[in-house]
């Protein structure tokens, strides 16, 4: 039963730990007073300061855009790359998409709102594809560590989107896509993003496990000169995952344009960290051949969490970035105990069937 399950050891733990911080929040934040809405009246209620409809509502909206970057990040991860600029794609191609909504919506050119729209949203995914694959294609052709090359086009991305903007929030879009994106169910319950996220992260996790393409992602990362001399197009491989993480954060920012209903270039500042943070925290492997798109989502929640928790137990936000870096670090550490002990688990049958075969052995 144990072996059956050391393949999901990972999101078990991750699940585990959710469950446990969330009542331990839940128990020492306490109650709160909120005023809602009944039947046209307003009215005053006690509600606990984790487990009420608003929390939870803004916990899961927070994490959908972490989530669906980290789950990009997990596949260039997996490859055996790594990915810093993902935070400046997110800004670039939020920015991109903001000046196209401003030029073409009402105050603009007069287009349709369905045509604006249609037109924001695909700047804002085609920025983000573009410049994954440029990132891929400069890893492929320079040869030089990834690590060193998003380095760079962070900064690169981050300055195209301040030079664009001028550095000044866009703003005065089609209502149209606000109306999109936070569709309302009632109650300030707004489902896309989260319903976005859990799209993203279904057919990642499909794309992982259920096609050769992303067999190969594994095996590239597990070992690329193994996967070269098997005649693996190790090349196409990195920048297709490259070029995935820069959709994802493509459509990241689609959702924040119409959330927000605004960008500028200042956005998703610092959100690589959280981004790679989520994705390794999720279970992939830094060394590569190993990660999951579940795992990345579980993450992101978990760092998101942790960030409601210290505003809840009115702990210093200036402590946010120490937690966050003592939570990636026992991450890792618990990520290595945990795959020695699946190798383990693996390898027990095999063991036995051979301390059965060898002589004073059990037949």
């Amino acid at each position: 039963m144990l072996r059956r399950l050391a393949p999901y050891l990972q999101q078990i733990g991750l699940v585990v730990i959710l469950v446990a911080m969330a009542l331990t929040v839940a128990g020492l934040g306490g109650e709160r007073t909120v005023t809602r809405s009944v039947d046209g009246e307003l009215r005053t209620f006690r509600v606990n300061a984790l487990f009420n409809p608003e929390q939870l509502l803004t916990l899961a909206t927070s994490t959908s855009f972490i989530a669906i970057m980290a789950v990009g990040a997990t596949l260039v991860i997996a490859s055996g790359g790594i990915d810093l600029s993902i935070g400046a794609v997110y800004a670039l191609a939020a920015s991109a998409g903001a000046l196209v909504l401003k030029a073409l919506g009402p105050a603009g050119a007069g287009w349709s709102e369905g045509t604006a729209v249609a037109a924001g949203v695909a700047a804002c995914l085609a920025v983000g594809v573009g410049a994954g694959a440029v990132n891929g294609c400069l890893v492929v052709a320079l040869r030089v560590h990834p690590f060193i090359i998003t380095l760079g086009t962070m900064a690169i991305f981050r300055g195209i989107a301040f030079l664009a903007t001028g550095g000044q929030a866009v703003t005065n879009f089609p209502p149209l896509l606000q109306h999109l994106v936070k569709w309302d169910l009632g109650g300030g319950l707004y489902p896309v993003p989260l319903l976005v996220m859990l799209a993203v992260a279904g057919l990642a996790a499909l794309y992982l496990r259920r096609t050769v393409p992303g067999i190969y992602v594994f095996a590239v990362g597990g070992n690329e000169t193994a996967a070269r001399y098997s005649g693996l197009p190790v090349n196409k491989v990195k920048i297709s995952v490259y070029t995935i993480a820069g959709g994802t954060g493509g459509l990241a920012a689609v959702l924040l344009l119409g959330y927000y209903g605004g960008a500028s270039s200042d956005a998703g500042f610092g959100y690589e960290l959280n981004v790679i943070a989520a994705a390794v925290i999720g279970g992939a492997s830094l060394l590569g051949g190993r990660g999951g798109a579940v795992g990345a989502l579980l993450g992101a929640l978990l760092i998101q969490l942790i960030d409601t928790s210290i505003t809840i137990l009115n702990i210093d936000q200036n402590y946010s970035l120490v937690i966050l870096g003592f939570v990636v670090i026992v991450a890792v550490l618990l990520d290595q105990s945990i795959a020695a002990l699946a190798r383990r688990l693996a390898l027990a049958p095999a063991e036995a069937q051979g301390a059965a075969l060898t002589p004073g052995g059990n037949p």
